[in-house]
């Protein structure tokens, strides 16, 4: 589980909160974020709470790496936007401020909302790779705050399993499309000229 940063001293008023290191949980915002140290920790906030995690381990990253690839080839031959993977800031208005997800796509028509230094906006499709530390806050915490984000489309990879659940927004809440194994072919609403073996993602390390 993914630890949350516990502060016990009183809540200051307004007038002294400049004074205060770190805020409490709730008070979190992108500017006290933008503080914290590159210390090798993956930091997101949600709803004003700060949460961190250690950095993804090479056969993690390894498999983020394979579906940017393949994400990547098939955006850039149909120029349908733009895939970028983390660490990348991502800033869904004031209720994740910010997120890092493992990769995102956002549509061309709504590249104004890349920014300089972070994304200003809401990406078209999450994918989220599985590790042992992630996984409850992936598949609770994070799953709700995209659905309330309305990500068109997430994608919650497996590693362990060889799977990928691909969950598209129905209203406001996901409904799932498939959880694709390692001998099928993932399926996407959002792309649907993807070819994608799961199998060829996740093959066991070594």
């Amino acid at each position: 589980m993914v630890p949350e940063l516990t502060l016990t001293k009183p809540k200051p008023d307004i007038a002294d909160a400049a004074r205060y290191w770190p805020p409490l949980q709730g008070d979190w915002t992108y500017e006290d974020y933008a503080r914290l140290p590159d210390n090798g920790f993956r930091y997101e906030v949600i709803y004003g709470e700060l949460f961190m995690s250690p950095a993804p381990n090479p056969f993690h990253q390894t498999v983020v790496g394979e579906i940017f690839f393949v994400l990547m080839k098939l955006v850039k031959e149909q120029k349908l936007g733009r895939v970028l993977a983390s660490p990348i800031d991502v800033v869904l208005d004031d209720i994740g401020t910010p997120v890092q997800p493992d990769i995102i796509f956002i549509r061309q028509e709504r590249l104004d909302i890349i920014g300089e230094r972070k994304i200003n906006g809401v990406p078209d499709l999450v994918v989220e790779v599985l590790s042992p530390g992630t996984e409850q806050y992936d598949r609770q915490k994070k799953y709700n705050l995209y659905a309330t984000a309305e990500v068109k489309e997430y994608w919650l990879v497996d590693p362990k399993s060889c799977t990928i659940e691909v969950h598209v927004l129905r209203g406001q809440a996901y409904a799932p499309l498939g959880t694709f194994g390692p001998d099928e072919a993932i399926r996407s609403e959002l792309l649907p000229d993807l070819q994608l073996a799961v199998s060829e993602i996740c093959q066991k390390q070594e």
